[in-house]
């Protein structure tokens, strides 16, 4: 297994090099070249989702994303350190709130249409956004 670790301040314009660093690296990993638009996008989606988490809580730590290469499969995880307060059922009751939530609730959508397999875990302590795809190792070249 093969582990490609990014951290970056909590800053809009280091999402662009997030989603090239999790394209070149899904690519190396053996990610169809088909999907590799929408690794891009997915990964788009959850940086700028940490980073307005971030923004908006006033958390200086850095966004993480975790590029994980392994035997049939690669994943990437993008974690907050922002408190996620647990859903109640009828939603938020503060007008900023429920635009945030909804813009939150967007982004997931999004990233659930672009990803097959997604894990979404949220706690006081921090949120992540683990998507999968299946990958094809290249195979192996001798001189």
């Amino acid at each position: 297994m093969a582990i490609v670790e990014l951290r970056f301040s909590a800053l809009p314009e280091h999402v662009r090099t997030a989603r090239l660093v999790a394209a070149a690296v899904a690519r190396r990993a053996g990610v169809d070249e088909a999907v590799l638009d929408e690794v891009r996008l997915a990964v788009g989606e959850a940086c700028t989702r940490a980073v307005g988490l971030h923004q908006n809580g006033g958390i200086s730590a850095p966004v993480k994303v975790m590029l994980i290469e392994e035997e049939k499969q690669f994943s990437i995880e993008v974690g907050d350190e922002a408190p996620h307060a647990p859903r109640v059922a009828g939603g938020a009751t503060g007008a900023p709130e429920e635009a945030e939530t909804e813009e939150d609730e967007m982004g997931l959508a999004v990233i659930s249409g672009l990803v097959d397999d997604v894990e979404v875990t949220a706690g006081e302590h921090g949120g992540s956004i683990k998507m999968t795809w299946p990958s094809t190792p290249p195979a192996a070249v001798f001189s």
